[in-house]
């Protein structure tokens, strides 16, 4: 997907060239923004590494809390970002998300958030913290990262390629990557499953070493400027399940939280969370669930109109290709939102 890092790369060297985003001035801008973080830790260093998009620097997370109110706006807690869009009170928002419990909540993330004030929220999938369930894209980079042929039978055929350099795991991971994730959960699960016995990996291993447990989680949620949310049990694909299964995933989520946590669970974020992952009938599932909102990875900002969609809601990516401060600017503007969603407020369907 090298063409598709390098037309966004061409995008936002094309706004910060042209200040396009700033002539737009708060046209875009809408009531305020939800983002989303995954990882948040030092730099690897590791050349191959496929996930890199999904994590950040301690250092460019300060960085952004710090931009988000020199733009304005205030870092409150999900709450409170919802009665402001409900209501029309108060001024524009930033609210922060966090997503699948990785140790960097506690390690990294938190200490930060004390340092600027700012209230956080964590999406907690219980089946991670019980290391029932499994991180199969952190399988997949290591699986590559140990072996220097992947082979896989597909559909029928034979999968073969060389994963010896660090240039050939990248192209072998992008490939197995884009084909498991168009086929069913049990298909990519047991594929990655099998990579992961050839190099002698223990997937329960991967989620230990990188998600809290739940003594942790206890400490994390009692904080002061924490809000625990659900994100599904397993963090399944949950278009991809019968009505029945996927109500089933928010269902217990949210009670397994509040029953570990002895507080309520308002707040949803559906796994992977894109149009493909979670649509209508997600958001219908997480109104009947009794979740007061539900965040997707749709990118956008918040306009007034998504009052009357709580369960759709975009949020804005930190994404670690681009740790900057001058692109970080550009996605705040909402100007590429606008253009990627055809000048749509809204993208809900």
């Amino acid at each position: 997907m090298n063409w598709k890092k390098n037309a966004i790369a061409a995008g936002f060297g094309l706004f910060r060239a042209t200040r396009l985003h700033r002539l737009a001035g708060d046209l875009f801008r809408g009531r305020g923004v939800i983002l989303t973080f995954h990882r948040v830790r030092p730099a690897q260093g590791k050349a191959f590494a496929p996930n890199a998009m999904l994590e950040i620097t301690p250092a460019f997370f300060d960085a952004i809390l710090t931009r988000l109110r020199e733009n304005g706006l205030a870092l409150v807690s999900l709450d409170e970002a919802m009665y402001r869009l409900v209501s029309s009170q108060g001024g524009p928002f930033a609210a922060l998300t966090f997503d699948d419990g990785f140790r960097d909540c506690r390690d990294h993330i938190l200490p930060i958030l004390e340092s600027h004030d700012a209230p956080g929220a964590f999406y907690i999938a219980p089946g991670l913290i019980d290391r029932s369930a499994r991180l199969w894209w952190v399988e997949l980079e290591e699986a590559i990262r140990r072996l220097d042929q992947i082979e896989l039978d597909f559909e029928g055929a034979r999968l073969a390629l060389p994963s010896k350099s660090d240039e050939e795991k990248g192209a072998a991971y992008e490939r197995v990557y884009q084909m498991l994730r168009g086929g069913s959960e049990e298909r990519l699960l047991a594929s990655v499953a099998e990579l992961c016995a050839k190099a002698e990996i223990d997937p329960r291993d991967i989620v230990e070493a990188n998600c809290l447990g739940w003594d942790e989680l206890r400490e994390l949620a009692s904080h002061d400027l924490v809000t625990i949310g659900a994100h599904s049990m397993t963090h399944a694909r949950l278009s991809g399940l019968q009505v029945e299964a996927a109500r089933k995933e928010m269902s217990d989520s949210r009670a397994r939280l509040e029953r570990e946590f002895g507080q309520a669970c308002r707040h949803l974020a559906f796994p992977y969370g894109d149009a493909g992952s979670a649509g209508p009938r997600e958001f219908a599932l997480a109104a009947e669930t009794g979740f007061a909102t539900a965040v997707t990875t749709r990118p956008g900002m918040i306009f007034p109109e998504h009052a009357g969609h709580r369960f759709a809601l975009p949020r804005l990516s930190a994404n670690g290709l681009w740790q900057d401060l001058a692109t970080f600017d550009v996605l705040l503007s909402g100007a590429p939102f606008a253009l990627w969603n055809g000048g749509r407020r809204l993208n809900v369907g």
